[in-house]
C-alpha cells in the first residue's frame, strides 16, 4: 500500500520516475523521499507482512555476507527459467549490459552489423554501437515494432543478427522474423526489457531466438529497488560464456579464463526480484493488461486519437500505453495540467540523435518511426490506477478536441 503524504493527485506514476534519493529502513515502515516537479514527495509504505517475506530475508543475506552472485541470485535465476520457459538464465547489472554481454557472448563486434529499429530507447543501439558493431536500422510499423518484411532487404555479408524490440510490451512478428535469420544464420537477440510475461500465439518469446534479455529497472512491470538485468537462453555455451563474461572471466576466485567485465546482479535485488517474481507480477500484468483495454475502449469514437490495433495471437502486456494525436505537445500540457502524468516516448528517434551522426542517416529516413516521435504520447497505465481515473483521463482528452 502506497499513499502519498503531500500531493493529493493519484493520477502521476508511481513507478518513480525521478528516481530515489533516500531510503530508510526500520522494522516497522519505510520512507522514501524523491523529488517530483521540484517538491518533495515521501511515500509511507505499510508492512502488511512485508518485514516477514522481505526484510527476513535480506537479513539472511547479510549474516551470510552473500552479497554478490549469492544464493538468492541463483534462486532467481531457476525461477525465472521456470517462469520463461527457458534452460538457463543469467543475472546481470542491468538490461543495457543484458543486451551488450549477449553480443559479446555470440562474439559480434568490430565489422559487424546488427539490424535493430531507430524507435527505441538508447540502450538498444547504444549495446550495439560500445559492442564495437554497426546498427543497421530498418523503420517500424504502426504497432511501433519492427516491420519484419523490411528486414530482407538490409541484409549483408556483415550482418551477424537481428534485434528486434517488443515495443512497449506488444511481441513483434517472431515467427517471420525466425524465418528470415534462419535463412540468413543469423542470431535473433530480443530486446525484452519491457515485455516481461508476453507471448506470441502463446509461446514465450525464447522460443524463437537466441537470446532474450531483460531489465527490471524501477520502472519497469516486473521491478526492484534500483538496476538489475538478466538474460535468458537455451543455449549451454552460450549461458557459460555469460557466465564469464559477467564476473571479470573468473572461474573460482584466482583464476580467469577471459578478460571480461563485471555486472552482477545484486543479492539485495534478486531477494525483492524473488518476491515481486512469486507474489506480484500475474497480478501487475493482469491489471495492466485490463487497464489498456478500457483505454482502448473508452478512446475508441474519438476521431483525432487513433490507438494500436490489437490482434488475438499477441499477448501484450503493456509496459507503456500509447496513443497517436494531434496537436500532441499541446495535449500533453494540457494533461499535465490536469494531474495526468502524460509522456513522451521518444520524441527524438535514435538515427536523428547526435550520438548517431556518423550512421550518416538522415530526416526521412524512416517515416514512420518519425512520425510516431511527433504523434505519440503515453498515458499511465500502471496497475495502481483505477477504472474511474481511467475515464477521467479519456474525458480530459475528449473535452481538449
Amino acid at each position: 500500500n502506497i499513499i502519498p503524504i503531500n500531493r493529493s493527485s493519484h493520477y502521476f506514476s508511481k513507478n518513480y520516475d525521478e528516481g530515489f534519493s533516500k531510503l530508510f529502513f526500520n522494522t516497522h515502515k519505510i520512507f522514501i523521499e524523491s523529488a517530483l516537479k521540484n517538491k518533495n514527495i515521501i511515500f509511507y509504505i505499510k508492512p502488511k507482512n512485508w518485514e516477514d517475506k522481505w526484510i527476513g530475508e535480506i537479513e539472511k543475506v547479510i549474516k551470510r555476507g552473500d552479497y554478490t552472485l549469492g544464493q538468492k541470485v541463483n534462486e532467481f535465476e531457476k525461477n525465472f527459467a521456470k517462469r520463461t520457459g527457458a534452460k538457463f538464465v543469467i543475472g546481470v547489472g542491468n538490461g543495457t549490459d543484458a543486451l551488450y554481454l549477449s553480443l559479446k557472448a555470440l562474439n559480434i563486434g568490430r565489422g559487424d552489423e546488427v539490424i535493430t529499429v531507430p524507435y527505441t530507447f538508447i540502450s538498444t543501439v547504444g549495446a550495439i554501437v560500445t559492442a564495437g558493431a554497426k546498427p543497421i536500422f530498418v523503420d517500424i510499423k504502426e504497432d511501433y515494432n519492427i516491420d519484419e518484411k523490411k528486414i530482407k532487404s538490409l541484409i549483408t555479408k556483415k550482418t551477424k543478427a537481428i534485434m528486434p524490440v517488443h515495443w512497449a510490451g506488444r511481441p513483434c512478428e517472431l515467427d517471420q522474423i525466425k524465418i528470415i535469420a534462419k535463412k540468413h544464420n543469423l542470431k535473433i537477440i530480443q530486446d525484452t526489457s519491457q515485455a516481461i510475461d508476453s507471448r506470441f500465439k502463446n509461446k514465450q518469446s525464447i522460443y524463437f531466438g537466441d537470446i532474450c534479455t531483460y531489465s527490471m529497472h524501477p520502472l519497469k512491470n516486473l521491478n526492484i529497488w534500483g538496476d538489475g538485468g538478466f538474460v535468458a537462453t537455451n543455449n549451454k555455451k552460450l549461458t557459460n560464456k555469460l557466465y564469464l563474461l559477467r564476473n571479470h572471466g573468473l572461474i573460482d576466485r584466482n583464476n580467469s579464463k577471459i578478460f571480461a567485465y563485471n555486472s552482477r546482479l545484486d543479492t539485495i535485488q534478486a531477494v525483492v526480484a524473488n518476491y515481486k517474481l512469486k507474489n506480484k507480477l500475474s497480478n501487475i500484468t493482469k491489471k495492466r493488461i485490463e487497464n489498456a483495454l478500457l483505454f482502448d475502449k473508452v478512446l475508441r469514437n474519438n476521431p483525432n486519437v487513433k490507438t494500436v490495433k490489437r490482434f488475438r495471437h499477441l499477448k501484450e502486456v503493456y509496459h507503456l500505453y500509447h496513443i497517436n494525436v494531434k496537436k500532441r505537445d499541446q495535449l500533453q500540457q494540457y494533461l499535465i495540467k490536469n494531474n495526468v502524468d502524460a509522456k513522451v516516448h521518444y520524441p527524438i528517434p535514435i538515427h536523428l540523435q547526435p550520438a548517431a551522426k556518423y550512421l550518416k542517416y538522415k530526416k526521412g529516413d524512416f517515416s514512420l518511426a518519425e512520425e510516431m516521435a511527433n504523434t505519440s504520447m503515453s498515458l499511465p497505465v500502471h496497475e495502481f490506477i483505477k477504472e474511474s481515473d481511467i475515464k477521467y483521463v479519456a474525458n480530459l482528452i475528449n473535452d481538449f478536441y
